[in-house]
């Protein structure tokens, strides 16, 4: 799946969507060379463990931090694929029209209050939250509500061919939308995966696009 592009000149060239990108591939890189045992430390030490996040005894900047800092990091290739993939669908279009500050601003916050509002849903678990879903739903959500009349481009095997149709991209992510909420009911049957980030981010992404539009609307007229 991927998203039409038009051909006019772009002025922005989406910097802040690359910087991420590039900076969750070196992340998962250099913990690859590291052991097991300091690759689980390093985890539960920058991610989002949500125990420690009603401790008293730990700094609230050292709590807060890792809600951040968990977005770089990844626990596999699939994870990270993934979570990078969905990032470049809609990122691009979603920092072009957001600028890249209003769009770094999302990614950090969203998925910092989507990560909250997961360990939220754990209470005292010590299994440390990772991954730039939450984020990544946000951006989702941003563009959901950016660009309600968009159409996706979808590759389906129909038979031995491949046909490529266009869909409006509302009716995409209400699926996919629709896909977490079930997986939220289902738990742990699909793996480990903290589904109300997605949820949450999601909603988080759509409310800054909300409040974004007379910006949005500056930009483009510019």
């Amino acid at each position: 799946m991927f998203v039409h592009v038009d051909q006019r000149p772009r002025r922005l060239t989406p910097w802040a969507t690359i910087a991420i990108i590039a900076i969750c591939v070196v992340a998962f890189l250099m913990l690859a060379l590291d052991g097991a045992d300091e690759r689980a430390q390093f985890l539960r030490r920058w991610g989002t463990v949500p125990a420690t996040l009603s401790s008293d005894s730990i700094p609230l900047l050292l709590r807060a931090l890792p809600l951040c800092t968990s977005l770089f990091l990844h626990a596999d290739w699939l994870h990270l694929t993934g979570n990078l993939l969905f990032l470049m669908i809609f990122g691009i279009s979603a920092e072009r029209a957001l600028g890249s500050r209003r769009f770094i601003a999302l990614f950090l916050l969203g998925g910092a209050a989507a990560n909250l509002a997961g360990a939220l849903t754990l209470a005292n678990a010590s299994t440390p939250i990772v991954g730039s879903s939450g984020a990544v739903s946000a951006i989702v959500g941003a563009y959901f509500a950016l660009f309600p009349r968009a159409r996706l481009g979808l590759v389906l095997p129909l038979g031995l061919f491949l046909e490529f149709v266009r869909i409006p991209a509302p009716v995409l992510i209400g699926f996919w939308i629709l896909l977490q909420l079930l997986f939220t009911f289902a738990g742990p049957t699909f793996g480990a995966v903290v589904w109300w980030t997605h949820i949450a981010g999601f909603a988080l992404g759509i409310l800054f696009a909300l409040v974004s539009r007379p910006a949005v609307g500056r930009r483009l007229r510019t």
